[in-house]
């Protein structure tokens, strides 16, 4: 019997950062190879096992991410080896980027995402309900807490009345892998690439609810947003994801209220805060596009004065500084009458 890796550890240092509940360490191993352990209790084998063949599914096509490595069981639990990203955290270092680049890496991880979204619910339980009759109990449990707790926020009326009224923006939708929390904070840059890591929430569900979770970075990162839903559908989304896409937002709100201890008065402050502001980007649910979506921005290459590129990237559109180059084409009509008289003209 081979020698486990997991055996084979002879440094460990304890990760604090992240909101997962599990134990993570980076650890080294006899042969200096290092590693992202993560531990969780041994009652949870059966789903992290499961999850770890999910995220060999994902890896398996080309999803740059913590390579899963080996799954057992150890003296504190289940554990989870996977590959050491040696890079920075995106959500730290994307403003020190031009607005056209973190647009390039937004398409970057859209491409990702729909990788991800590949993969369906293969060996998913016969039993398993219907998307929309599931998600629609969700949506209609959402609303019923929301109601019991007595916490309200300004422009809720309309908000409730959409979802009510709008369930059939749900229906027939596939079930394929998700993330589970695919935004920002779950991306990292290792030598300029980028990579994605926390794979804990994976799941099957409607892959457009999987954007939602970009919601509270959207804003601030709106050329990253913008190209992450370019790279995801090859251009502009259509109108019916638009509304899709705020059906989600919309019933995620809701839980931000009945989940609430309403004895935390900044908490509860900052909650209606960000729903207000959340509202602002529907205009109060008169626009399904969110206002800091930017339609039509496109980017092209910066090249050199020998036409390489330099992997660097300018909006389309915008003068470009001296000593920079970028590629056009333009393309002419020749009308048979223009091109006799060329055809003449050259005889001369």
């Amino acid at each position: 019997m081979s020698e486990r890796i997991y055996d084979t550890i002879i440094n460990s240092e304890p990760i604090t950062k992240g909101w997962s509940g599990d134990k993570k360490y980076c650890v080294i191993t006899t042969d200096d190879m290092k590693y992202l352990l993560r531990i969780f209790p041994v009652s949870r084998y059966e789903s992290r096992n499961m999850l770890f063949e999910l995220m060999e599914q994902a890896e398996a096509l080309d999803v740059p991410m913590c390579t899963p490595i080996e799954c057992g069981i150890c003296d504190e639990g289940v554990y989870w080896l996977q590959s050491w990203i040696d890079g920075e955290d995106l959500e730290a270092v994307l403003h020190t980027f031009s607005e056209a680049e973190q647009y390039v890496y937004g398409v970057k991880a859209g491409e990702i995402l729909r990788k991800i979204h590949s993969v369906p619910a293969l060996g998913v339980p016969s039993e398993r309900p219907d998307w929309a009759v599931s998600f629609d109990h969700s949506t209609y449990e959402r609303i019923e807490k929301y109601h019991s707790c007595g916490l309200r926020f300004d422009g809720d009326e309309p908000v409730l009345e959409f979802l009510t009224q709008n369930k059939s923006l749900i229906e027939n939708r596939p079930q394929n892998l998700q993330h589970g929390d695919y935004s920002i904070r779950n991306m990292m840059l290792e030598k300029g690439e980028l990579k994605i890591i926390d794979f804990e929430r994976l799941y099957f569900g409607d892959p457009w609810e999987d954007f939602v979770f970009n919601m509270l970075e959207a804003a601030k990162n709106s050329y990253f947003t913008t190209g992450q839903f370019h790279g995801y559908f090859g251009g502009e989304p259509s109108e019916e994801f638009w509304r899709t896409y705020a059906f989600y937002i919309y019933s995620s709100l809701l839980p931000g209220m009945y989940e609430l201890d309403q004895t935390d008065t900044f908490e509860k402050d900052r909650i209606l805060k960000q729903t207000a502001e959340i509202l602002r980007w529907f205009e109060s649910i008169g626009n399904p596009v969110p206002t800091w979506y930017l339609k039509g921005y496109e980017v092209c290459d910066v090249l050199d004065t020998d036409g390489n590129k330099t992997r660097r990237f300018h909006e389309r559109g915008k003068p470009m500084n001296e000593g920079k180059h970028h590629l056009e084409v333009h393309v002419g009509m020749v009308s048979e009458l223009n091109r006799s008289c060329v055809e003449r003209n050259s005889n001369l």
